[in-house]
């Protein structure tokens, strides 16, 4: 049985009206600027992970594949683990100076 109603990021989970359609935000559909056009921020994160050091890479606009594409890449640059979560890049430990380059060398703005 599939879903009639997915929550977004509004809260609302449920609706009584069967006629009821939740509005897009339009930040998933839209495209992704050039990469020169991004400013992307990196930052090394420890909260709530148990002591263990992230660098996160926040800041990208555009669609999600294209986010997931970029976390890819720098996964295998820098030869770590990692995740892409609520529109940011997680790559464990602390890569700052590989993220750097690599974002340098693809042409966004660090």
């Amino acid at each position: 049985m599939a879903k009639k109603n997915t929550p977004d990021k509004n809260g609302i989970v449920f609706s009584t009206d069967p006629e009821f359609v939740f509005q897009g935000d339009g930040h998933s559909a839209s495209e992704t600027p050039p990469p020169a056009k991004q400013r992307l921020r990196i930052v090394l994160d420890t909260r709530h992970r148990g002591g263990k050091t992230v660098t996160a890479i926040i800041g990208f606009t555009g669609k999600f594949d294209d986010l997931e594409i970029l976390g890819k890449k720098l996964k295998q640059y820098c030869g770590t683990g990692g995740s892409v979560k609520d529109g940011e890049i997680l790559i464990q430990g602390n890569q700052t100076v590989k993220v750097r380059t690599l974002l340098l060398k693809e042409g966004y703005k660090v």
